[in-house]
């Protein structure tokens, strides 16, 4: 049977992060409300191809923090992939660093 203080420790390493799938409010502050707030509807371009079964990269714009960041990326919708160099709109933030994102333009 496990020790209850281990578990403890456990969640203290990994912080009070939102299982999989959900965005919002990691601790008590509500940080990653404010975060997600500058990230989703921001633009980018993609710096590793995007595609379905494959986790790409995005260089993000991001406003509220006065310059550029880097994110891993999936589609939003499944389809073609994105070449690097593809202008990108951020759909979905999924903290810390993952973002769901569509193309921009035809």
């Amino acid at each position: 049977m496990s020790n209850p203080a281990n578990r403890t420790v456990a969640a203290e390493r990994t912080g009070n992060r939102a299982p999989a799938g959900q965005t919002g409010s990691r601790g008590v502050d509500g940080g990653d409300d404010e975060r997600e707030a500058g990230v989703v509807g921001s633009t980018g371009r993609v710096t590793g191809t995007v595609g379905t079964g494959l986790v790409g990269e995005v260089m993000v714009h991001v406003p509220e923090r006065q310059g550029a960041e880097a994110f891993l990326a999936y589609l939003a919708v499944p389809g073609d992939r994105l070449p690097v160099g593809t202008p990108v709109l951020v759909i979905e933030y999924q903290p810390p660093r993952t973002v769901y994102v569509a193309p921009i333009g035809p």
